[in-house]
C-alpha cells in the first residue's frame, strides 16, 4: 500500500489536530452538504486518514464512521497534490475489485480534493460520490477545491484552539503554582522561564532569572557533580533529586526537585518543581535532639504523666505537673493505684483491653478525679515501656475541661441552630473537612428520598451523583464554597434525576454546609422559553428560507430538517396531494435506521373516500397512539408500513385566490415516531400549525414564480421569432440596395459610353455630371448593404469616398486642390444619405468647375456636426468666390437649384450662402433615423 513520502510526520501532525474520533460538527455538515449540492451527487464526505483506516468527520449519505485504509478512496487521494477525478471505478484498475464498487453500495465515480495543511501535509480529503458513471465541470471542480480550503481554515482553527486550551492550562499551572517552578533550555541550561512562587521564594527578579544559569543557584563546590548528573540523565523524560540551592541574600537551602522533559517554544527544555525541604531537615534534626534530651528533662514536661506498674496496677512514678493538676502530695502516691485517679472504672477497664489489643491508646476521652474530690475532663495516651527492669504503663493526661465547656455550649447552639435549620424550607447538609457526611435536615431527606443512616460511613456523593467526572465537578464546587449557586441534576433514591441549585458556606473550623432547593418549576418554566426562543426561531429560519430562496424543494427540506431536530421525532415528511387525494411524500428527513419514504407515492383510499375532509377545515392532529386513536383500519395499516408508533398531523391550506375566499387541501405536514409510543406536547402542534402557515406562503410564491417562468420562456421564444424575422427582412434589404446598386452602375456604364460617342464638350460635362450624381447614387446603396445597420450610414466614410471620387472625375492634378474634412460621427438613414450625397456631390462639382480658374490652387473642406438634434453641414472653399450679382436660389443652373430642392424639400431643412474670402454654404436640418 502506498504512502506518502512524509507519512510519519503527517501522522504526527494529523494527530496534533486532536480531532480524530470527535462528535460531529455543524459547520463540517454544511460544507459536505453543500459540496453534495453543487456536485448534484448523493453522498459528500470529509475524511481523515491515519495509519490503518479513514476515518469521517462529516458523511452526507452513507451511515458508516470509518473504512480500512487499505480499501478507502482517500488513502490515493492523500497521495495527489490536486484534485482526484475517477470517472468510472469500474473501468480504473486501482478500484475495479474494490468491495464498495463490486458490492451493495456500487459506487462508480469519485471526486476528492486532498486536505492539504500549510505545511504540505495531507490530512485526508473532501469527496463527492455517485453511483452512476458521470464527471465534474470545470466550475464544480473549482467550487469543490474552494470548500477543501475552507475545510482546511476550520481545522486550523480547530488546531489553534487545541493548542490555546493546552498552553493555558500549562500557564495556570505554572504561573499560580505555590511550588517555585522554572523552565530552562536543556541544551546551555540558560532559564526561559519562572513562575511568581520561585521569584518571591529565591529573592531573584524574573528579569535577572532569564539572564542566569540553572548552575548559578548551586553552590560552585555543587556544580561539576550536578552537571555530570545531567549529562547521565538527558535522555530521561523525568528525574528527580535532592540538592542544595543558594538564594539571592546568599542563605543556602535543602530542596527535592522533580525534572520534566517539555517542549517550550521549540527549545529542548525541562520543566522543575522545587519543594524547599529545609525546614523538613531542620526539624528532623531537631527530633533527634529533643530524643536525647528527653530523657535529662523528662520530669520538666510540662503535661501531667505517670508511670504505673503492669502487675498490680500501682503508681509508680508521676511528674510535677501531674502532681499539681491533681492536687496530689507526694506522700499521697504511697501505694496509690490508677484506677483511684478514674470518674468511671469502666473507663480503665476499657483502656487496659485496648491497650493490650494495640500496645497503644491514644487520645481517649474521659473523666478524672482529684484529691479534692473535684472532676474534670482529659485525655489520656497509654503505651508501654520498661521502667526500673519492669514492665510498666506511662500514662499522659492533658485537661480538655475549657474545651469541653466550650463544646457544650457549642452544643446547645447546634441544637438551636438544628430546630431553625429544620422549619427552613431548603436542603441542609453538613460535611466535615474530609468531606464526609456529619448532618442533614429533615427537608434534605424529604426531598431526595435518602436518610441520613444510609450513609453512616459511607459515601453520599457517590449516591447522589454516581458518574465519577460528574461527582469530581460536584466535589470541586463544594470544595471551593464560593457563597454563588450552581445548577445539579441529583439522583434521588428512586433513581430519578432531580433539577436541584446548591450554594456553599464554609465554616471557621474547615466544615462545610450546603444549602439547596428543588427547582423542577424553574428548570420547566426555562425550558418552556428555550423551546419558545427554539420554535420562534425555527420559524425565523423558515421565514428567512422563503425570503431568500423561491426554490420550493430547498425550503421544504430545510423545513422538514429542522422540525426533525427540534422535536427529536424519527422522521418528519411533506405529503402532497394530488386531484385524485394521491398522496406523494416530497420532502422527508428521517433519522438513520428507519424505512425512507421520499418520493413513495401512496393510494391512500381512506382519503379517496373522504376520510381527510377534517383537514379542509383545518383540524390537527396529535397521535400517541395509532392503535389507541380510532384509525381506520387502512390508515393503521398504512402507517405500519413506515414503522409509525405515534405522529402529529397538520394541513397545508392554500387560499383559491382574493376573489374567490376558501382553503384548497395542498398536502400534510407530519411528524413520525416509529421508536415508541408518545406523548405530545399542545406547542408542539402549535408549531407545526405555524410551519403550515409559512409553507403555504412559500408554495403560492412558488407557484407564482413558476407562471413568470413560463411567461417568460414564451416572450424569449417570440422575441427569438422576432430576431428570425428581422434577420430575414435585412438580407432582404440587402439584396435590394445591391441589386440597386448594381442597376445605378449599369446607368453609369451607359452614360460613360454615350459620352464617348459625343464630340460636343458641354454634352459630355452635361453626362459626366449626370454620372456623378448617379455614382453618389450607387454609393449610398453600396454602403447600406456592406453596413452591419441596414438603416444607418456611416457619414464621414461615405463623405471620404464620395469626394476622393469627385477629384479623380475632374481629373485634379494633385496637390492642387486640397480636401479637408471635419466630420463627427454620424448615422443618417438611406433618404438623408442620398440628399446629403447629392448636395455635396454639386457643391463641391461646382468649386472643382469654377472657383480655381486656371488650375488655381485651393483648399475646400468639409464639416458636419451634431447640434442638439440637428445636423450642421459646411461646405467652404476659398476660391474666387460666386458673382455678387448671382441670385443661386433662382439661377438657371441645374446643380445649385438640385443643391436648394434637396435642402429644402427632401431634407426639410434651411440653406445659407456666405462670399466672405470664397464661398461658403451652410446648411441645417433635423436628424432622422427611421428607415
Amino acid at each position: 500500500m502506498l504512502s506518502p513520502e512524509n507519512e510519519s510526520q503527517r501522522l504526527e501532525v494529523l494527530n496534533q489536530y486532536q480531532i480524530l474520533d470527535t462528535p460531529p460538527e455543524e459547520i463540517f455538515d454544511e460544507l459536505a452538504q453543500l459540496a453534495a449540492n453543487l456536485c448534484e451527487t448523493p453522498i459528500a464526505l470529509i475524511s481523515l486518514v491515519d495509519a490503518e483506516r479513514e476515518w469521517f468527520k462529516s458523511k452526507i449519505g452513507v451511515t458508516i464512521a470509518e473504512v480500512p485504509r487499505s480499501i478507502s478512496f482517500g488513502h490515493y487521494t492523500i497521495l495527489q497534490n490536486k484534485i482526484l477525478i475517477i470517472p468510472d471505478a469500474l473501468l480504473d484498475e486501482r478500484f475495479a475489485t474494490n468491495p464498495f464498487v463490486t458490492s451493495n453500495h456500487y459506487f462508480r465515480f469519485y471526486a476528492g480534493v486532498p486536505l492539504i495543511t500549510s505545511n504540505g501535509f495531507a490530512l485526508g480529503s473532501l469527496c463527492v460520490i455517485d453511483f452512476a458513471p458521470r464527471n465534474l465541470t470545470v466550475k464544480e471542480q473549482v467550487a469543490l477545491q474552494q470548500l477543501a480550503r475552507q475545510i482546511i481554515r476550520y481545522l486550523e482553527l480547530h488546531r489553534q484552539k487545541v493548542i490555546d486550551d493546552s498552553q493555558r492550562s500549562f500557564n495556570l499551572l505554572f504561573s499560580k503554582n505555590p511550588n517555585p517552578m522554572w523552565v530552562y533550555n536543556q541544551n546551555n541550561l540558560r532559564f526561559l522561564d519562572v513562575n511568581e512562587a520561585a521569584v518571591v521564594h529565591y529573592g531573584y527578579s524574573r528579569e535577572e532569572f532569564l539572564q542566569m544559569r540553572i548552575t548559578d543557584i548551586r553552590p560552585l563546590e555543587d556544580v561539576p557533580i550536578f552537571i555530570e548528573y545531567l549529562r547521565e540523565r538527558q535522555s530521561n523524560l523525568h528525574f528527580s533529586g535532592q540538592w542544595q540551592h543558594r538564594r539571592k541574600s546568599g542563605e543556602i537551602i535543602d530542596v527535592e526537585i522533580i525534572t520534566h522533559k517539555i517542549d517550550y517554544a521549540s527549545y529542548n527544555a525541562r520543566l522543575v518543581n522545587i519543594q524547599d525541604i529545609t525546614e523538613n531537615k531542620r526539624i528532623k534534626r531537631k527530633l533527634q535532639e529533643s530524643e536525647a534530651r528527653f530523657r535529662v528533662i523528662f520530669e520538666a514536661i510540662p503535661i501531667p504523666l505517670i508511670i504505673s506498674s503492669v502487675s498490680n496496677n500501682l503508681i509508680l512514678y508521676a511528674n510535677p505537673e501531674f502532681i499539681k493538676n491533681f492536687r496530689f502530695s507526694r506522700k499521697d502516691f504511697i501505694n496509690r493505684e490508677v484506677l483511684d485517679l478514674y470518674y468511671k472504672s469502666a473507663d480503665f477497664k476499657f483502656l487496659l483491653e485496648a491497650l493490650n489489643q494495640h500496645d497503644f491508646v491514644h487520645n481517649y476521652e474521659l473523666q478524672l478525679k482529684r484529691a479534692d474530690g473535684t472532676c474534670f475532663w482529659a485525655i489520656a495516651s497509654l503505651q508501654y515501656l520498661n521502667f526500673n527492669n519492669e514492665t510498666a504503663i506511662l500514662t499522659v493526661f492533658y485537661d480538655i475541661t475549657k474545651r469541653k465547656n466550650l463544646e457544650t455550649k457549642l452544643q446547645e447552639q447546634n441544637n438551636f441552630l438544628q430546630i431553625v435549620f429544620e422549619s427552613i424550607p431548603l436542603m441542609i447538609a453538613l460535611f466535615d473537612t474530609n468531606g464526609q457526611l456529619q448532618w442533614v435536615n429533615q427537608e434534605w431527606e424529604n426531598a431526595l428520598g435518602w436518610k441520613f443512616q444510609d450513609f453512616q460511613g459511607g459515601d453520599v456523593l457517590e449516591a447522589l451523583y454516581p458518574n465519577p467526572e460528574y461527582r469530581q465537578y460536584v466535589i470541586n464546587f463544594i470544595q471551593s464554597a464560593q457563597r454563588n449557586w450552581g445548577d445539579f441534576r441529583t439522583q434521588v433514591r428512586d433513581g430519578r434525576l432531580l433539577d436541584t441549585s446548591w450554594t456553599n458556606v464554609k465554616l471557621s473550623n474547615g466544615q462545610i454546609i450546603g444549602i439547596g432547593q428543588d427547582i423542577i418549576e424553574r428548570k420547566r418554566t426555562e425550558q418552556a422559553l428555550k423551546a419558545q426562543a427554539e420554535r420562534e426561531q425555527l420559524m425565523r429560519t423558515v421565514a428567512q428560507r422563503i425570503r431568500q430562496s423561491l426554490n420550493l424543494q430547498d425550503i421544504l427540506n430545510a423545513t422538514v430538517e429542522e422540525v426533525r431536530d427540534l422535536l427529536g421525532v424519527d422522521r418528519v415528511v411533506v405529503y402532497q396531494f394530488d386531484p385524485e387525494m394521491i398522496g406523494t411524500i416530497v420532502a422527508e428527513s428521517v433519522e438513520p435506521g428507519w424505512t425512507a419514504s421520499l418520493g413513495v407515492q401512496i393510494h391512500d383510499t381512506c382519503f379517496q373516500t373522504g376520510a381527510g375532509v377534517e383537514y379542509y377545515q383545518r383540524r390537527k392532529r396529535a397521535i400517541a397512539n395509532i392503535y389507541e386513536a380510532g384509525l381506520s383500519d387502512c390508515h393503521i395499516r398504512l402507517l405500519e408500513q413506515f414503522e409509525v408508533k405515534a405522529n402529529l398531523v397538520v394541513p397545508i391550506l392554500l387560499e383559491v385566490s382574493s376573489q374567490n375566499l376558501g382553503s384548497h387541501l395542498w398536502g400534510l405536514l407530519i411528524a413520525h415516531q416509529c421508536s415508541g409510543f408518545r406523548h405530545w406536547e399542545e406547542n408542539q402542534l402549535d408549531l407545526l400549525d405555524q410551519l403550515t402557515v409559512q409553507l403555504a406562503i412559500a408554495i403560492q410564491q412558488s407557484s407564482i414564480l413558476e407562471q413568470a417562468q413560463t411567461e417568460l420562456v414564451q416572450r424569449q421564444k417570440a422575441q427569438v421569432k422576432l430576431k428570425n424575422a428581422l434577420a430575414e427582412k435585412e438580407v432582404l434589404l440587402k439584396e435590394v440596395h445591391h441589386r440597386v446598386k448594381n442597376n445605378l452602375q449599369i446607368v453609369s456604364s451607359l452614360l460613360q459610353l454615350q459620352s464617348q460617342t459625343l464630340k460636343d464638350p458641354e454634352a459630355i460635362k452635361a453626362l459626366r455630371e449626370s454620372q456623378n450624381r448617379i455614382e453618389s447614387i450607387s454609393l449610398i446603396h453600396k454602403n447600406l448593404y456592406t453596413s452591419a445597420n441596414i438603416g444607418q450610414i456611416d457619414v464621414a466614410d461615405y463623405i471620404e469616398n464620395l469626394a476622393a471620387s469627385l477629384l479623380f472625375s475632374y481629373q485634379i492634378y494633385p496637390g492642387k486642390i486640397a480636401l479637408e474634412t471635419d466630420i463627427d460621427s454620424v448615422s443618417l438613414n438611406a433618404d438623408q444619405a442620398i440628399a446629403c450625397g447629392l448636395v455635396i456631390n454639386e457643391l463641391i462639382s461646382n468649386a472643382l468647375k469654377h472657383a480655381f480658374p486656371n488650375q488655381q490652387a485651393g483648399i475646400i473642406s468639409i464639416a458636419l456636426r451634431n447640434v442638439d438634434n440637428s445636423i450642421e453641414m459646411t461646405i467652404r472653399d476659398n476660391g474666387i468666390g460666386l458673382p455678387d450679382n448671382l441670385d443661386w436660389t433662382t439661377t438657371d443652373s441645374l446643380g445649385l437649384s438640385l443643391v436648394y430642392d434637396l435642402v429644402t424639400e427632401q431634407l426639410e431643412g434651411d440653406i445659407t450662402l456666405e462670399r466672405n474670402h470664397g464661398t461658403v454654404f451652410k446648411i441645417k436640418f433635423t436628424q432622422l433615423t427611421l428607415h
